[in-house]
């Protein structure tokens, strides 16, 4: 079953609304389809351009996906990681594109040999997860409104995008949020970088004992002593990385430097479904908690594939955050969605969800 074609596919999906968060609004997504063909199978991945999380933007993932393809153009599909060791030598970095090629394969894998991709992945050992509810835009009233109507509707998780105005204001509609959620909730909050050191500390300080269990990322990717300072300040919140997380090694250095307690994973960070895994099985080990989470506007094929790694990584303490519902238009014939707060583990073949073509050309740019 070797790859005869590999086809990097932009498009460009409209948003329900625009996703506000520190350093950067989204208000449409761009993002790369990666088409995978062998043995008479066919495999989708996926990939968001992140260029402040990944440095990768949608021209420069494409150009990455043509750049490697020849070193993967025969290989058997079913070998992923001798796939992935060939875009390595290929190709340093660049790992949003990589992970879109790797979970082409997964899907292709799995639907030529009839299995779901979370059992090419591990054992399934739970059957749903729960959903993790974004609560961004920066209005308070709008934002509490949010809130209540997603607790209402079943959600036991919360993210509220902080970040986007002083530490004080933050901090303010946050316990607003807090209160109307009550207790017995995951409630976290996510600065996206957006605060400095001192900003951060102010934050925590004022939301203290509101019910607030974890803040990501409040302080630069690159900053570890930043982010230890504002875990020493946190007292009972627990401090979440994400954009500083890209490898294994960043995950012990964070562990080891007490700068946070758990990390949000996504493939486009780590190179694929099983660098997602790896790293999730390591904080397992370490004691940290793990979020699952898509970037911003990724379809339904990248959220099936971060509903089948939610299925078989030991802890996912965290919750899972699905992009894919804040899509105006999706690529795939049947959205993956959850319901009342929670998704479903996927049991049909490769990733089960089916690409609508004419949607793929609707939205196809370059």
């Amino acid at each position: 079953m070797n790859i005869h074609a590999i086809e990097p596919v932009a498009v460009r999906l409209p948003m329900k609304k625009p996703v506000i968060m520190a350093g950067e609004q989204i208000r449409v997504a761009d993002n790369v389809l990666v088409r995978v063909d062998a043995g008479g199978y066919t495999g989708w991945g996926e990939a968001a351009a992140a260029p402040t999380m990944t440095g990768e933007t949608l021209a420069s993932m494409v150009a990455a996906i043509e750049l490697m393809t020849p070193a993967l153009i025969g290989r058997d599909a079913r070998d992923v990681d001798g796939a992935t060791a060939a875009m390595n030598a290929r190709l340093y970095g660049n790992s949003g594109a990589k992970a879109a090629i790797e979970m082409a394969l997964h899907d292709l894998v799995g639907r030529a040999t009839g299995q779901p991709v979370h059992a090419l992945l591990g054992r399934k050992i739970r059957d749903r997860v729960a959903l993790l509810g974004v609560v961004g835009g920066g209005d308070r009233d709008g934002d509490v409104a949010d809130a209540a109507s997603k607790k209402a509707d079943g959600y036991t998780a919360f993210k509220i995008k902080v970040g986007i105005d002083s530490a004080a204001n933050d901090a303010a509609r946050t316990r607003d949020i807090c209160k109307v959620l009550g207790r017995g909730l995951l409630i976290s909050a996510d600065a996206n970088q957006g605060f400095d050191m001192g900003e951060a500390q102010d934050y925590v300080r004022a939301v203290n004992g509101c019910g607030l269990d974890f803040f990501e990322q409040p302080v630069d990717a690159h900053d570890l002593d930043g982010m230890a300072a504002v875990a020493s300040a946190a007292d009972g919140i627990a401090i979440g990385a994400d954009e500083g997380i890209h490898s294994l090694d960043d995950i012990r250095r964070h562990h080891d430097r007490g700068a946070a307690r758990g990390a949000s994973l996504k493939t486009i960070k780590l190179g694929g479904l099983r660098g997602v895994v790896e790293a999730a099985r390591l904080c397992d080990r370490l004691g940290m908690s793990v979020n699952i989470a898509g970037k911003t506007g990724e379809s339904s094929i990248a959220s099936a594939a971060a509903l089948h790694i939610a299925a078989v990584i030991p802890n996912i303490a965290w919750a899972l955050t699905l992009t894919s519902p804040a899509l105006k238009e999706d690529v795939t014939a049947t959205p993956v969605s959850g319901s009342h707060g929670y998704a479903g583990a996927i049991d049909r073949p490769g990733l089960g969800v089916e690409v609508d073509d004419a949607r793929v050309a609707a939205y196809r740019i370059g």
